[in-house]
């Protein structure tokens, strides 16, 4: 009884051994290794976004006999583009002027590329950022007839979202910052001294606070999409179809690149496999369709139509119709396209 009080008492005075007792230095060690990989992570580039883009033929609207009419086309374009988050619109002549941008001329008679170049763009932009950007245009009268394309950028007055499109305005700010007119009761600072008329992206914050001193961040246009919000198309024009893929706005240009025909291959849309992307291309046609586009193009003579793409492909078989208008097969192929691309993108 006696011994077994002494172990007893033995055991009370000696030490309760710790289970991180002897790994001190392995803590330390994981402490060090969590804050390296946690800083390495903060100063990690943003993964580049895969994008989509579409190329569009501006010969649609040299066929369309008034503007109204030519106006609604554009319109069925731009919401195409919208409800299949399109990234990039390219409107492509067959044989145009090197180093132009029609839009640019501000004719009032002016080419169908222009024409349309100036309606998509005009239909991307916000409501309360069309007065200050868009001067009155006759290619213009008809737009009010449009049904809006209502993408996530497009914020009501009463809606507060982490970003917002604005424009640059003269006004009182300080010396260090600009004015900014983002489409709310109250205009806003941002922390750069811009020129007035400048369209930006402005970083607002999590939560609505218009009575902050404090002034904004301008950020670029694709943080919204980095962080996995659809945020609008872009608008380029192309002189000819090689144009289109020369002049990618991508380092690296587009990686895989689709041309639509009747003449092209027939795929179910759930046999196609598209390939890992970072840009994709999906060429229309006009009237005559992509042949002739390939036809006039001095850099493609004598090259088949389908040797120009990596695949070539009919996204409408046994049509009912003779001809599908290029409005209408943006809509087919786009749909098309949705399931091949979303495997693409979680290969």
């Amino acid at each position: 009884m006696g011994k077994k009080n002494k172990r007893r008492d033995e055991d009370a005075e000696s030490p309760q051994l710790n289970p991180n007792d002897g790994n001190g230095d392995d803590s330390d060690n994981a402490k060090k290794l969590k804050k390296k990989k946690k800083k390495n992570k903060k100063n990690e580039k943003p993964k580049e976004r895969a994008t989509v883009s579409i190329a569009v033929p501006a010969s649609i609207i040299d066929n369309v006999p008034t503007l109204d009419l030519a106006t609604r086309l554009a319109g069925q374009i731009a919401r195409a583009a919208t409800i299949f988050c399109i990234d990039e619109v390219v409107v492509f002549d067959n044989n145009g002027e090197p180093n132009r941008d029609p839009v640019m001329e501000n004719s009032d008679d002016e080419s169908g590329a222009a024409f349309l170049i100036r309606i998509l763009r005009y239909l991307e932009t916000p409501q309360y950022l069309r007065k200050a950007l868009f001067p009155m245009h006759n290619s213009l009268r008809f737009v009010g007839l449009l049904p809006p394309l209502d993408p996530p950028h497009h914020l009501r007055k009463h809606e507060w979202g982490p970003y917002r499109e604005g424009v640059t305005i003269n006004g009182n700010s300080n010396s260090t910052g600009t004015l900014v007119d983002v489409g709310l009761a109250k205009h806003v600072v941002v922390d750069q001294l811009l020129e007035p008329g400048r369209r930006v992206t402005v970083a607002m914050g999590a939560e609505r606070n218009l009575d902050s001193d404090l002034p904004r961040q301008v950020v670029s246009s694709s943080k919204p999409r980095e962080e996995g919000e659809y945020w609008g198309y872009q608008v380029r024009y192309a002189r000819n179809i090689s144009s289109v893929f020369k002049d990618c706005m991508h380092k690296g240009g587009y990686d895989y690149i689709i041309g639509t025909s009747e003449h092209g291959q027939i795929i179910k849309s759930h046999e196609l496999e598209i390939p890992s992307f970072r840009h994709l291309l999906i060429a229309f046609g006009g009237l005559a369709g992509l042949e002739e586009s390939i036809e006039e193009d001095d850099n493609l003579k004598g090259k088949n139509a389908g040797d120009a793409f990596n695949v070539y492909l009919n996204t409408c078989p046994h049509q009912g119709s003779r001809t599908i208008r290029t409005e209408e097969a943006i809509l087919i192929s786009l749909q098309y396209f949705q399931e091949p691309i979303s495997r693409a993108l979680q290969s």
